[in-house]
């Protein structure tokens, strides 16, 4: 079974509509594991129906090297992201990852990706979800 893992932090709202929509679109056939930089970012992914979650850094570094797929916004992959929530070890934990890497262009850190088209956030999650399923 494919193992997801959505890394969030804050808040995690857009964790938890990833795995809502992953969930629902794929039920079962994946296994979703909820990472948070934060436990409220971990507890909001696991009522969304994630099947595991843990939080914080080393649990991130852990987790991270074991997935097939990492997804989430893209500052997961970007060091003091989130306020500072994401720190250079997870960053580096998420790059160095040999899982794939299906990230979303949302630019709250002042990260501009050139050449994509700006959409909702709903939009990006289906689209992300379908390449998921592809890749199943």
């Amino acid at each position: 079974m494919l193992k997801v893992a959505v890394i969030d932090g804050q808040g995690g709202g857009i964790g938890s509509l990833i795995v809502k929509s992953l969930r629902k679109a794929l039920s079962d056939s994946v296994e979703i594991i909820a990472l948070g930089t934060n436990a409220v970012a971990t507890t909001a992914m696991m009522k969304a129906g994630a099947d595991k979650g843990a939080s914080g850094e080393n649990a991130i570094i852990w987790n991270t090297g074991k997935a097939d797929i990492i997804t989430g916004s893209i500052s997961i992959a970007l060091p003091n992201a989130m306020l500072g929530e994401l720190t250079v070890k997870m960053a580096e934990a998420v790059s160095s990852s040999p899982a794939k890497k299906m990230l979303l262009p949302l630019n709250q850190e002042q990260v501009d990706i050139i050449g994509i088209t700006k959409e909702p956030l709903p939009h990006l999650v289906e689209a992300l979800v379908k390449k998921i399923a592809e890749i199943i």
